[in-house]
């Protein structure tokens, strides 16, 4: 039998049975169907209690504690039995028994059969009916109900299922048979993920039923428009659509938020090697007392020469959780402001938020969430200087669906804006006299429209979720701010989850796990989760060698890495270069070595926090050195006086950076900057072998040995690294150093310095000694 005959055969057995089933609606009734009958169930049940309630009125109601439950057991007038689940009303019956005065007396209405407790009723009709309760008790919601405040939250009405099942079924009822059986074939034609059973067989209820179920609502709608408008049905079509635009414009923006953020992009993207982000996402610690951000941990230093703060475990909330929090008031927060260093996971965190949302897994009372970048921002400023558009225009611009959104207008509109790097809009914003926009629809310079979205002026309904760099953000007066939360990063055992999730093969986990864990250092680093990834990335490629993982990874070649990566992000993010166009030019070099020399006089002082007038004697720029550069960041305290204080995001960045602005002075300018304050070393005959890699090396244990233990020693073992090739020509070279450079000779003599000084070494320093002998010899693959 061709389909088209099938079709008319099935269209036409249809027909048939309407005329049938209209004589059996009397004696039968439709079971409920999974989506369509929910609200009607609930109607009918209504229905039947105003009825019972109505032939009872004048009789006294009995005690459900001794009235006899109805015998059931006898269906021959049916033939079957339902049973209906508990509802609501049911629920609300058994907390007024809970609650109800010593002698009241509750009315049951849950029996269907009242008429048949008539004797009981008689004997009880004197009883007296006790209301002391001054207010009913609240319903009890159902216990698969969610409330607003807990995960994942409550739909709204119109872009719940209900609403969307009702508009479509009302649509469909209009339709003539024959119209009907157009739209069915249209939709069957159209639609890959549908039988021609399933379109043709049962009413209009079955039918939306069936393609809400196979398709989901949202994939269902969107095909019901595009049906009606091509079976002519425009009008239709047009009224279905205005009636679900609420819930059409959240599906666009959820495929748009899918699209962008289920992929993760993690440094140069590789075809085949892109991993999904919920495959390998591990929430990092986000607190709601930050203090910096900064780990205070030293492989040698018990404690920092200044004092760092960490916030302790009870102040840790979620990332799906931010909103959830209150003010002093107990009112919901409006504005939150979320920070952390570089590579602490912000960017990962957004889209986590964003996916979790569009896929219905948390906040699904917002109704929309719309991501407007401070990058954003700044490119519509940098194209035209008298650009003016009204914030609408920019969401419209952005976000194409959200054209003619008037929800966006309503205060009762809960949805959420994300604004995040704050750090790449680089203008100075004046909050105090910025012109005052009170509507969606004045056009203002990006400078005034952040500063209105801000203060609560414009998107009145919205929730502002503002991410960025600490020294960054701090511009933003604090009377306009709700909370402010700080990214810790990954806790221990979050690393080696995050290591092991990554990967297919639980072996290489496994290794990958315990190699970077044979390096104290390295462990404490990894508390960044953009840490975590480089090495995984790099071990991942060194462990396919045979024999790799017998001795443990260096140190100061992840150090270099981490400065490249971060120097290239700065070129990219803030100044707008392409992938191939991140050369260093001469002033890109040139900060790199006088926030070194800044770290190596601090270290010289011993102190790990600089201040805005120690920036300027270098000849430095504060935003470039807090904020761009990825390796310093701004502490949540202040002096007395209320200078702000700065630090590296590690101390042992501090003495990296140091290290390497000893090694750039001796290799670019052959200057040893070890040597001044000191005695010319015994062991060298003539000054000019100072200048050599053994006597800058010499300096270095001379200083290391006449400070306490901590001071110098990871300034040593940094330096001794980056004397290796395979640090200042392989990964430098190109970058600070100039390609085909001449590599630095007289290694062998270091060699033999270090191995003569570790025999006669303080015990508390002979293991440091080997390590720094170790990142110089060692040649990894």
């Amino acid at each position: 039998m061709d389909p088209d005959t099938e079709v008319e055969s099935i269209f036409r057995q249809g027909n048939e049975e309407e005329g049938e089933e209209e004589d059996e609606k009397k004696k039968w009734k439709r079971p409920p169907s999974s989506y369509g009958s929910m609200k009607s169930d609930s109607e009918e049940m209504e229905e039947e209690e105003e009825e019972y309630e109505e032939d009872d009125v004048a009789e006294a109601c009995p005690s459900p504690v001794a009235t006899a439950q109805p015998d059931i057991t006898d269906h021959e007038g049916t033939g079957l039995q339902l049973t209906r689940p508990d509802s609501p009303e049911t629920l609300y019956t058994m907390t007024t028994m809970q609650t109800k005065p010593p002698g009241a007396v509750v009315i049951d209405t849950r029996s269907s059969d009242l008429e048949d407790n008539t004797d009981d009723d008689e004997e009880d009709a004197d009883e007296v009916i006790v209301c002391d309760s001054p207010e009913p008790p609240e319903p009890v919601e159902p216990d698969d109900a969610v409330q607003n405040d807990l995960q994942p939250g409550i739909l709204h009405p119109e872009q719940d299922l209900p609403h969307i099942f009702k508009s479509i079924q009302n649509k469909l009822t209009g339709l003539t048979r024959e119209e009907l059986y157009k739209f069915k074939m249209w939709f069957y034609q159209w639609e890959p993920g549908i039988t021609l059973q399933q379109v043709m067989e049962g009413d209009i209820l079955d039918f939306v039923d069936r393609i809400i179920e196979t398709l989901g609502q949202d994939r269902a709608l969107l095909h019901t428009i595009s049906t009606l408008e091509n079976v002519s049905k425009q009008a239709e079509a047009s009224e279905l659509r205005n009636q679900c635009k609420r819930a059409l414009s959240r599906f666009h923006l959820k495929q748009y938020l899918i699209r962008k953020h289920q992929v993760i992009r993690e440094g140069v993207v590789r075809a085949g090697k892109q991993n999904l982000l919920d495959n390998i996402y591990i929430e990092p610690q986000i607190s709601t007392c930050g203090y910096g951000g900064v780990e205070p941990s030293h492989e040698f230093r018990s404690q920092l020469p200044t004092p760092i703060q960490v916030p302790s475990a009870d102040t840790f909330v979620g990332v799906n959780n931010l909103f959830r929090l209150k003010k002093a008031d107990g009112q919901p927060v409006r504005t939150v402001v979320t920070t952390g260093i570089a590579g602490i996971g912000m960017t990962v965190s957004v889209g986590k938020v964003a996916l979790d949302w569009a896929e219905l897994r948390a906040n699904r009372d917002l109704q929309f969430i719309i991501k407007l970048s401070f990058r954003t921002f700044w490119h519509l400023r940098n194209k035209n200087s008298e650009t003016f558009m009204s914030i609408m225009e920019v969401i419209e611009y952005y976000h194409p669906e959200c054209k003619d959104m008037k929800y966006l207008d309503q205060e009762d509109c809960k949805f959420l804006i994300i604004m995040d790097s704050f750090d790449c809009y680089q203008a100075t914003l004046d909050w105090e006299n910025a012109p005052v926009i009170n509507d969606n629809h004045t056009q203002a310079h990006p400078d005034v429209l952040i500063v209105n979205i801000i203060r609560g002026t414009v998107l009145r309904g919205a929730r502002v979720w503002i991410l960025g760099r600490r020294a960054a953000v701090t511009q933003i007066p604090s009377k306009f701010i709700d909370a402010v939360t700080e990214i810790q990063g990954f806790s221990d055992e979050m690393k080696d989850e995050y290591l092991t999730k990554r990967f297919s093969d639980k072996n290489l986990a496994a290794k990958i796990v315990a190699h970077y864990k044979r390096l104290p250092t390295l462990r404490m680093l990894a508390r960044q989760p953009f840490v975590c990834w480089m090495m995984a990335t790099v071990f991942e490629r060194c462990f396919r060698y045979q024999d790799y993982g017998v001795r443990p990874p260096r140190l100061t070649t992840f150090y270099v890495n981490i400065t490249i990566v971060q120097m290239n992000r700065r070129l990219q993010f803030y100044y707008g270069k392409g992938d191939h166009d991140l050369k260093w030019s001469s002033e890109d070099k040139a900060q790199l070595t006088k926030m070194g020399k800044m770290a190596f006089k601090m270290l010289e002082r011993n102190t790990s926090v600089f201040y805005e007038d120690d920036v300027k004697e270098y000849g430095l720029k504060l935003t470039e050195v807090t904020v761009l550069s990825g390796m310093c960041t701004e502490l949540s305290t202040a002096t007395s006086d209320g200078r702000k204080m700065y630090c590296f995001v590690h101390f042992t960045f501090q003495e990296f950076m140091a290290a390497l602005y000893v090694f750039t002075m001796f290799r670019t300018e052959g200057k040893n900057v070890l040597e001044s304050g000191l005695h010319m070393p015994k062991i060298f005959t003539s000054k000019d072998q100072t200048k050599s890699a053994a006597g800058l090396v010499h300096c270095a244990l001379e200083r290391t040995f006449a400070a306490q233990l901590g001071e110098y020693d990871m300034f040593l073992r940094f330096l001794c690294g980056l004397l290796s090739p395979e640090c200042h020509d392989e990964q430098l070279g190109g970058y600070l150093y100039r390609h085909n450079a001449p590599k630095v000779g007289g290694l062998d003599e270091v060699q033999r310095l270090l191995e003569k000084t570790i025999q006669s070494a303080p015990g508390n320093r002979v293991e440091n000694l080997k390590e720094c002998l170790r990142e110089m010899t060692q040649e990894d693959e």
